[in-house]
């Protein structure tokens, strides 16, 4: 037996399952030095070498989507009619974070404790088009935004395509948001059926901008890291970011 290639194994294994705990069942690195028998030092340097493979794999697996119509807007005429050249829906989520007292107060946004802004584009498969991490919880969704669009390998609308966004996005090209004044949420059509195109508008653009919901939704299911108390012991601004990008990669593969 090798015992050089056991134990390079192991060190695989160990650092791969590192990560899988933190994100997956937000277990702190003591808890799994302890499943693993290796010390928390070692555990906490098996997650930052492993966070960082994981990171260099975003442009291999997070993709802008292509030109054609989705075959969730295609194949069904209540949306085909008013969402042919929709590729997707992008929205923002707020993730917990742990940051450094002296800048926390930009972080606090209406949850009441320190998140971080989350952008993501979502395609109607519940894929991860687009992720752009960092922003503070405070920072309001037109800003995070126009941060997305302005970075050399950003955020792109493809012509004549374009994202389904809600009020908090604004107006402009390649985003389109609900009409305003106008009822929205699927609830509130539940006793009083669309009576205008405006109305019936809304009601469709509510349904099928639930595909973000549903994306954040399983994302923080099934990865407890970003919708749990954060660790206390880890309050650099990029381990957090790099958190959310990570998870939604992990999802992907």
């Amino acid at each position: 037996m090798d015992m050089n290639i056991d134990y390079e194994n192991a060190m695989v294994i160990g650092a791969a399952t590192s990560v899988l705990a933190t994100v997956g069942q937000n277990l702190r690195f003591r808890v799994i030095g302890g499943y693993l028998y290796r010390s928390t030092d070692t555990i906490h340097r098996y997650f930052f070498v492993v966070l960082n493979a994981i990171l260099k794999l975003y442009p291999d697996l997070i993709h802008l989507p292509n030109l054609s119509t989705p075959p969730e807007i295609r194949n069904n005429q209540r949306y085909y009619s008013w969402f042919a050249d929709c590729v997707g829906a992008i929205d923002g989520t707020y993730i917990r974070a742990s940051i450094h007292l002296e800048i926390q107060g930009r972080f606090h946004g209406h949850k009441g404790f320190p998140t971080q802004n989350v952008l993501a584009a979502i395609s109607f498969d519940l894929k991860f088009a687009y992720v752009l991490a960092c922003w503070e919880g405070s920072a309001h969704d037109s800003r995070v935004l126009n941060d997305a669009l302005s970075r050399p390998h950003g955020l792109r609308v493809k012509q004549d395509k374009y994202y389904l966004v809600d009020m908090g996005y604004g107006i402009r090209n390649g985003f389109i948001p609900p009409y305003h004044g106008f009822r929205y949420h699927l609830k509130e059509y539940d006793d009083n059926p669309p009576q205008n195109e405006k109305k019936l508008f809304n009601l469709r653009h509510s349904s099928l901008r639930t595909t973000i919901e549903q994306g954040f939704g399983v994302l923080k299911k099934r990865f407890r890291v970003l919708d749990n108390d954060p660790f206390g012991s880890i309050k650099l601004k990029w381990i957090w970011c790099s958190l959310a990008v990570s998870c939604t990669i992990i999802w992907l593969e």
